[in-house]
């Protein structure tokens, strides 16, 4: 457990965010044999997982949205100054959540990519869901998002606040991005073989 000051919470958080979307929208410049490549084991290809990302925190966005809302209405029930006083910002089992393969999860059908997005339609979505992480984080400025959890079934990480629920869409957003490195060196291997 990390015991930090919030705004320095906040920043660790915008620049994740700023670096993960940064390199996510690299992917999108690949030549498209290399996208569309599928390794050998029967996993995805690139632009599978880049759709998967973006499916993925189209539905975390919900919930990190109605949160944002429900803490920063429930500024009036609580002692503000008091939650961040007790606050840790408790990163550890999020952090596995962006290492591939650090804990099995089965993901639901709705988050599977079904290719029915074109890549530009795919990479317009990921920057509109970046700017929707920085306007919640810009709407909790103050610590207000300590003020609302929702539980999170995924690594057993129990009730999360609205900062660790962004973070996670981080998180998640990295562990595919260390499984599209391994699409790409399997392909680059295949070719020169």
């Amino acid at each position: 457990m990390i015991k930090m000051e919030i705004h320095s919470i906040i920043s660790r958080i915008q620049k994740e965010l700023d670096t993960t979307f940064n390199e996510a929208e690299n992917w999108f410049d690949l030549p498209e044999n290399i996208l569309q490549y599928k390794p050998q084991n029967g996993g995805w290809s690139i632009q599978q997982i880049l759709e998967h990302i973006v499916l993925t925190s189209h539905f975390l966005l919900i919930l990190i949205d109605k949160g944002t809302a429900k803490a920063l209405k429930n500024i009036r029930g609580l002692d503000l100054a008091h939650e961040l006083n007790n606050y840790k910002f408790e990163i550890e089992g999020l952090d596995e959540i962006g290492i591939t393969k650090s804990f099995e999860w089965m993901r639901p059908q709705h988050m599977e990519p079904k290719g029915e997005k074109s890549m530009e339609q795919v990479r317009i979505e990921l920057g509109v869901q970046r700017d929707r992480c920085t306007r919640n984080l810009k709407s909790l400025k103050n610590g207000e998002g300590v003020l609302y959890k929702t539980t999170m079934s995924v690594n057993n990480l129990g009730k999360i606040d609205v900062y660790q629920y962004i973070y996670f869409l981080i998180k998640h957003a990295q562990r595919h991005l260390q499984q599209m490195e391994k699409v790409k060196a399997e392909f680059q291997k295949l070719k020169k073989g």
